[in-house]
C-alpha cells in the first residue's frame, strides 16, 4: 500500500506531465511537501523544521484573502502570497490551512468557482471567456473543477 509520501510524490509526478500550468500553485503546494519530507528524513544533516500552531493572524489573513480576490484572473502562486507576509512558502500554506481551513491551492479553486458561478448567473459571457476571467486556463479546467465543487457543469449551473 502506497504512503502518502509516495502518493504525493506520485500526484507531483502527475500534474508536472500534464503541463497543466493552470495548477502551478497546486505544483508548488506538492513540491513544498516533497522537500520538506526529503530534508527531515535524507538530509545528512538534518534541519530543524518547526511545527507552528495557531495559524495567521486575522491582520496577516486578510490582505492574502483580498489579494486572492483581486487577482483570480491571474496566475496566483504560492510564493506571490508568502511573499505578502514575507514567509516560507512550507511556512505560509501551513500556517494558511490552520486559519483558513483550507490549503491555499483549494481556497484559490473555491473562489474562482465562486466567481464563475456570479459571472455564468449574472452575465452572458460565454463559459469559455469566464473560465478565463476566472484565471482557468481554458474551458474544460473550469467544468472539471466546476463539478468537483458544485456536482454539476457550468453549463447546467447556468440553465439550474
Amino acid at each position: 500500500m502506497p504512503t502518502a509520501r509516495y502518493a504525493n510524490g506520485m500526484m507531483l509526478l502527475t500534474e508536472l506531465k500534464q503541463g497543466n500550468t493552470g495548477s502551478k500553485l497546486y505544483i508548488e503546494s506538492l513540491a513544498n511537501v516533497l522537500a520538506v519530507h526529503l530534508l527531515r528524513n535524507y538530509a545528512v544533516d538534518k534541519p530543524v523544521v518547526p511545527i507552528y500552531q495557531g495559524g495567521l493572524t486575522q491582520r496577516q489573513v486578510l490582505p492574502v484573502l483580498d489579494y486572492i480576490n483581486e487577482h483570480l484572473h491571474q496566475e496566483i502562486t504560492l510564493a506571490d502570497l508568502a511573499a505578502l507576509l514575507g514567509m516560507s512558502q512550507f511556512h505560509f500554506s501551513h500556517q494558511f490551512k490552520l486559519a483558513i481551513g483550507t490549503t491555499p491551492y483549494q481556497y484559490l479553486l473555491q473562489q474562482r468557482v465562486e466567481r464563475a458561478k456570479h459571472l455564468l448567473k449574472q452575465t452572458n459571457h460565454s463559459i469559455t471567456d469566464i473560465a478565463l476571467m476566472c484565471g482557468f486556463n481554458s474551458h474544460s479546467h473550469l467544468s472539471k473543477q466546476f463539478r468537483q465543487l458544485t456536482g454539476m457543469t457550468p453549463r447546467a449551473y447556468r440553465l439550474h
